[in-house]
């Protein structure tokens, strides 16, 4: 009787994969540290399946010292909070749902600022240009 997916630092990461990559469907761990992790723990680099439950326990040990999942989502989440309540710039611009990092939005700052005003009630490009025609 196989497990299907081993449970490191709250996540289920699949067990087909490499621990380097099942590392990274944990939120707040990318390459980088995955690799990091491995390094630290001297686990080989192999199917999470074929991980003994020794070296399960040394992966979980050492992802419990980093911030990850809910309590990284946490933080995030505070410190947005934090920036809108001061009001500075960057905490206007995400309580307005734009661009944070100076893109431009004039044109493109589609997937932040939402649908426009036309395709959110549905009118076809033809309609919107029949009413702001000139009479």
């Amino acid at each position: 009787l196989r497990i299907q997916a081993a449970r490191i630092g709250g996540v289920e990461v699949p067990n087909q994969k490499y621990v380097e990559y099942s590392l990274q469907y944990i939120f707040g761990i990318g390459h980088t540290t995955a690799k990091a992790i491995l390094v630290t723990t001297g686990v080989e680099n192999k199917r999470t399946k074929d991980l003994s439950e020794e070296e399960l326990t040394r992966l979980r040990e050492e992802v419990d010292r980093y911030t990850v999942e809910g309590d990284l989502r946490r933080f995030n989440a505070l410190n947005i909070k934090r920036l809108k309540e001061i009001g500075c710039y960057r905490g206007r611009r995400h309580y307005n749902n734009l661009p944070v990092r100076g893109q431009r939005t004039k044109n493109n700052a589609r997937t932040r600022k939402g649908r426009n005003a036309a395709a959110s009630y549905g009118l076809g490009a033809a309609v919107v240009s029949d009413r702001l025609k000139i009479r």
